[in-house]
This record gives C-alpha cells, structure tokens and sequence, in this order.
C-alpha cells in the first residue's frame, strides 16, 4: 500500500516532440500501467489515449498567453499523487531534463524521499530540424551546436543568456521558446559578429500537422516571421547547417489532436 511512509515511485518521463511515433518503447510501457498522469501542454491526445482510464490525471501546462500553472504547485501534486500511488508518470513534451524543469522536478521529490526515474525524450531541437530536412551538425558546415531558451522571462532571477557571446562560439545556434524574442535575439547576435545573412530556419508545430518552415537570412528573420504570422511552438535554427537541407528525407508530420489550442 502506497502511504506518506513508503511513496510511489515518479517517472519523469519525456513525450517527444509531438508525433506519438516518437515516444520510446519505455515511455509507452509506462504509460500503459500508470496509476497517476500528470502532464503538460504540448502532450497530444493520441499519447493521452494510451493511459488507462482508471488513471488520475492532472494537467499542469505552461504556454504564453495562457493561464500557467505554477511551479511550486506542480511540485505539490507530484508530491501528493506518489503518497497515494504506486506509479506516477510525469509526462513532458521533448524531454524532461531539457529546458523542461524535470531537475528542478527531480530534486523536490528526492528532498523529500520520493523515489523518481528519468525517462529521457526525443528533444524538438533535433526532431523539427530532422522533419524539415535540417541537420543541426554537419561535416561541412558545423561540427558544434548550441541549444538554448529563448524564453528569458520565465525567473527574472536566472542570468539573461549572453547572446553576443553565442554568436560565434559554435557553429550553429538550436533556440527554444524563441519566437517571442526574435527581434531581440537577432540584433544581440549580429552585434556579437554574426553575419546579417547568416541562414536562419523557423520550424513551427514541428513534426505534427501545420508543421511550417521558414527560411530567412538573420537580419530578416523576425520580420518574415511576423509577415508570415508564424506562432508558438517554434523551433529556430541558425547556421550554415540550414544549406544543406534536404527536403527528399522530410518524414510527413503526424496528425495529432492536440490537448490545447496552439
């Protein structure tokens, strides 16, 4: 019997990009005996559907625009749900211990003698770029790459990202939760030495339906997003890694039902 005294065990466990043919073998296995779901924005329907309908579920999502729920009381129902279940699933979108909070998630409960396991995803970073035929490492044009939020309002205490920086010191620049601060990100770069027409790849709602990439030289890149109307989530790319697209190998995005307007 699970009790305050001898908790469940947490999973935190990465969803993937947004095609459920992503999702690991561990992490639908999972997701099949769970006693207790707990999840974000970006999860879609058809990932949803493989957990057991006696399953308490709980969502907690974050998305701009909308109402959040805060940290401190997701930590609280995790806390809450592995003193009444044997398997609780933390389920993320990507992976959980990328830019997904899961450290922060992981650390609370084993403060307070939780058991938890990290059950890593497949990060849009790498995914969008791979549906849209981008490679974000490539022998001849970026043997480095740098993956970074772009989502600097999130802990006004958190250092601000140094972007000028960044600007040269990999080859190529993958930026998360970027789009709201393109214009920003953009000028900060090139004033850290990076070329105006430096390629830049937008990718939104990567690797499901109303997947969009747009291609753009940097200091072009915000207007063209905004012309465009592009919209959260969004991946962007920056490099010369972008020339080397291939768009004969871009895998078609999965139809999914998404929890949440986008």
């Amino acid at each position: 019997m699970t009790t305050a005294e001898h908790p469940g065990t947490v999973y935190l466990v990465g969803a993937g990009p947004g095609d459920p043919e992503l999702l690991t073998v561990k992490a639908q296995r999972l997701l099949s005996r769970c006693d207790a779901l707990v999840y974000d924005s970006l999860v879609p329907e058809e990932v949803l559907d493989l957990v057991p309908e006696s399953c308490e579920r709980r969502f907690v999502g974050k998305r701009r625009g909308h109402h959040s729920v805060p940290q401190p009381s997701t930590n609280a129902v995790l806390l809450e749900m592995a003193q009444r279940h044997a398997v609780v699933v933390r389920l993320k979108g990507g992976d959980p211990f990328l830019f997904g909070r899961g450290g922060e998630e992981a650390a609370y409960l084993a403060d307070r003698g939780i058991p938890v396991q990290v059950v890593p995803g497949v990060t849009a970073g790498i995914a969008a770029p791979a549906y849209a035929g981008i490679p974000v490492t490539h022998r001849r044009a970026g043997s480095s790459v740098t993956f970074v939020t772009g989502h600097e309002e999130i802990d006004k205490r958190r250092p601000s990202v140094n972007w000028r920086a960044l600007a040269t010191a990999s080859d190529g620049l993958v930026i998360y939760m970027g789009l709201h601060n393109l214009p920003r990100i953009a000028e900060e770069l090139m004033l850290g030495g990076l070329s105006a027409e430096t390629p830049v790849a937008v990718i939104q709602q990567g690797t499901v339906s109303g997947q969009r990439c747009l291609r753009a030289p940097l200091a072009q890149v915000a207007a063209e997003t905004r012309s465009q109307q592009f919209k959260s989530p969004s991946i962007v790319v920056i490099g010369e890694m972008i020339d080397h697209q291939v768009e004969a190998c871009m895998p078609v995005p999965a139809a999914v039902t998404m929890p949440i307007p986008f």
